[in-house]
């Protein structure tokens, strides 16, 4: 008899890419297939992204497509807090369930599709079902957010901070390197208040007593020899205390902090920890200590009220900071959102200006720190091999949102390899280099 299968659509960040896996890594621990188009899916389940606007909308429009190719659809993810939303537009839908709601989205699907076996016999690896390469991995520690930052909505959809116990997520880790995965990327909402929530309690991992905390992870993390990038760390003065592991070696060199403004007042309306001020002696103190740091960012302009003078702080904040990557989005009110009742909006061509002029300085700042890498050497991980040669990542670099290292005629190398480099050549996002 065939097994049931379920089609998957997965939106969204990588938060909501794990949440993915794991439902997948359920229900083929239960039986079912996962078919890769909409025709031989028995029906589909969608993965839902609501944190903007444009999110919504195209997950509204991914819904109505699975309707209409296969009509049997599950939705879950960060837009099923908004149940109305949904059934304005597609009443078809057979189930709806918030973020993180792995059980009932199991059971939506035992109901309209029930189980083909006995759940107690193992269908899947010790690691799970992972949607991204073999040689790398997300390891979402916690779930939900304490913040109440005044554009984002996320606190209602996926609630406040949540934990897992350091034991587990080590755990999890080492499966992943067990399984041969190179590259762990560590994921939260708020990563540096990782055990907060928990009292940093300590828990039990191969005899020694480990606290449910951001720096005691990353140590732990960092004795599993493979590559450990945080992402998602708010600027909290225990942050710090990771500094050195990357000054060693431990964990890579790699911070992805969101410090979103510049201008004290506006970081004020969006009720964002910190101060630019702290933030630019944070960037010294680290780079003292690990020179070889690399900091990514993101920003949001055209926030409401935001002048002139705020914008040109926050430009000045990037000449002095000089960091290595950074993003930016334009403010765009999020249904729900407390900014979207603040005065003076700041009208959408002069918020297209400051975008275009942000983007443009930070290209010019991103260029010339790849440029002091030429002639350099680093590591790189291996993401893909072409015909021209093989294309990478430097320790630098996260995957999808960073550069790539383009090693020209290394055909011989295979995915997820780690080789050494010399940089010979780099332009604002993207270095080529060749083997050492």
């Amino acid at each position: 008899m065939k097994a049931p299968q379920v089609g998957f659509v997965s939106l969204g960040c990588p938060k909501a890419l794990v949440d993915s896996e794991r439902i997948i890594t359920k229900l083929r621990s239960e039986g079912y297939e996962i078919s890769a188009n909409y025709d031989d899916a028995d029906l589909v389940v969608v993965n839902t992204c609501g944190f903007i606007d444009s999110a919504v909308e195209e997950s509204l429009e991914s819904i109505g497509e699975a309707i209409a190719h296969n009509g049997k659809v599950i939705v879950t993810g960060c837009l099923g807090s908004r149940d109305n939303t949904i059934r304005e537009r597609h009443p078809q839908v057979l189930e709806i369930t918030g973020a993180h709601a792995l059980e009932e989205v199991v059971g939506a699907v035992h109901k309209h599709l029930p189980q083909p076996h006995d759940p107690f016999i193992s269908l899947v690896p010790p690691e799970g079902i992972k949607l991204t390469p073999r040689h790398y991995a997300y390891l979402k520690i916690s779930e939900g957010c304490n913040h109440r930052c005044t554009f984002c909505i996320i606190p209602s959809m996926r609630g406040d901070l949540v934990s897992r116990p350091v034991n587990q997520v080590i755990a999890e880790a080492k499966r992943l390197a067990d399984a041969g995965v190179k590259e762990i990327l560590v994921i939260s909402q708020d990563t540096s208040a990782y055990g907060v929530d928990l009292k940093y309690a300590e828990y039990e991992w191969q005899g020694e007593k480990i606290a449910t905390r951001f720096t005691a992870m990353a140590k732990a993390l960092g004795e599993l020899g493979i590559w450990v990038r945080m992402h998602y760390v708010y600027p909290y003065p225990h942050v710090d205390d990771v500094i050195p592991l990357m000054a060693e070696g431990k964990i890579l060199p790699y911070l992805d902090i969101p410090f979103q403004h510049a201008s004290p007042r506006i970081l004020k309306l969006m009720k964002r920890p910190a101060s630019s001020q702290n933030n630019l002696e944070r960037i010294r103190a680290w780079r003292a200590i690990c020179p070889e740091i690399t900091l990514r960012s993101t920003f949001i302009v055209g926030f409401p009220g935001e002048t002139e003078a705020e914008f040109e702080e926050l430009l000045d904040f990037l000449d002095q900071a000089q960091l290595d990557k950074a993003g930016a989005f334009k403010y765009s009110p999020v249904d729900g959102a407390v900014a979207n009742e603040l005065p003076d909006p700041v009208p959408e061509e002069v918020k297209e200006q400051r975008l275009a002029r942000f983007m443009a300085k930070q290209a010019e700042i991103s260029a010339q720190r790849l440029q002091q890498k030429v002639g350099k050497r680093d590591f790189v991980i291996i993401d893909e091999v072409v015909e021209e040669g093989a294309v990478g990542r430097s320790r630098a670099d996260a995957p999808e949102i960073d550069g790539q290292v383009f090693i020209d005629h290394a055909t011989h190398l295979k995915v997820g390899d780690i080789v050494e480099v010399e940089f010979e050549e780099a332009d604002e996002h993207d270095l080529w280099a060749r083997l050492v």
